[in-house]
This record gives C-alpha cells, structure tokens and sequence, in this order.
C-alpha cells in the first residue's frame, strides 16, 4: 500500500510525536490524573511497550525457529495491542504512523489509575 497511515488518520485521531505529547493524548481521552502527581514523581521513568500477542512454545520449538519461521500469535490479526507499563497491562492500542517512526493511538486506558499513587 503506497499510501501513509497518517493520510487515512481522520482529524479526531491522536498522533503521539514524541513523549510531551502523551500527556496531550491523554487528558484529551479524559483522563487528567497525570497531572495530580507529585512534582518529584512526574520524572520517573517508566517502560511504555506495545504488545501484539504471545505464543506458548516448548524449548525444542523455540530451537527449531529460523528466518523464515512463522510463529502464531494468541492475537487475532485487526485486534488492539495492549499497552503494557512497566510489564503492567494498563489499556489498549493501535499502532499508527507518527512522522517517519512508529506511535500508538490510545484505545482505553482501563488500568491506568495514577490516583492511587497520589497522597
């Protein structure tokens, strides 16, 4: 397909360009508790990781794989990724295409709950 992923994006769709824009994205989702942290917390860093599936193999398997392995996922193909913190499923995503790298449009963010954290 010759056309860009940021060509079919509607203008209600967020593009994530670099980390400011996380806070951007997701007080535009509604969610504002990012902003109620501690000053010294807000620059700890954290691990944000996409998750297309995973696949239970046994080491013999997982010997056998080479270049032009295909190895099936759990995910069905068209499902969101799941956003993982620090290994912690947290919501749901699709990936998108954010200049010349990468980004992630923000589905939900069921398990995102900064307000614990919060005094």
């Amino acid at each position: 397909m010759d056309m860009n992923l940021n060509e079919q994006l509607t203008g209600a769709d967020v593009i994530i360009d670099d980390l400011d824009g996380i806070e951007a994205a997701t007080a535009a989702a509604g969610h504002k508790a990012g902003r109620q942290l501690p000053q010294m917390m807000r620059r700890i860093p954290v691990t944000l990781t996409l998750e297309v599936g995973s696949a239970r193999v046994s080491l013999q398997e997982l010997m056998a794989i080479g270049p032009n392995s295909v190895v099936p996922l759990d995910a069905m193909a068209g499902e969101p990724l799941v956003i993982k913190v620090n290994g912690t499923p947290i919501g749901r995503a699709e990936v998108v295409v954010a200049g010349e790298q990468y980004g992630l449009k923000v589905i939900d963010l069921d398990g995102l709950n900064l307000d614990m954290l919060a005094p």
